[in-house]
């Protein structure tokens, strides 16, 4: 094996490697800590997958309109290891949600606080300390 075709590897699989960090971002880039939103609507979405769940729900307005959001939350296992189950959230299951909004006013938050049925879960550890 050439050393160019060994040195090409090993940069590919460091490449390979550092995907995952490079795709991840700041939450002070994308989120707006002074804009602290409260959705209720049905769950329509539910992903358990690295570097975040993501959950999309189906908002109504005032109107009457329906619009689609799309709701980040702790990792996986940042979750798991709170008391969450993969089954915690539900596709047509009604919830609330208390997070933050996006900087660019999409319809993107990063959710805090998700109320499934009564039963409130947080996405920060230290909140969740009080409810055991």
């Amino acid at each position: 094996m050439s050393i160019h075709r060994i040195v090409f590897q090993a940069v590919g699989g460091l490449l390979l490697a550092a995907m995952p960090t490079l795709a991840h971002h700041s939450f002070m880039a994308e989120y707006d800590e002074s804009r602290l939103i409260t959705l209720n609507g049905t769950i329509t979405k539910v992903s358990w997958k690295n570097p975040h769940v993501t959950m999309n729900m189906d908002v109504k307005d005032e109107n009457g309109k329906v619009t689609n959001w799309e709701l980040e939350l702790a990792s996986p296992n940042g979750l798991l290891s709170q008391g969450w189950k993969v089954d915690s959230l539900k596709q047509g299951v009604r919830v609330a949600v208390t997070g933050f909004g996006a900087r660019d006013g999409s319809h993107l938050a990063n959710a805090r606080k998700v109320v499934v049925g009564g039963t409130a879960y947080s996405t920060v550890r230290d909140e969740n300390r009080s409810r055991k």
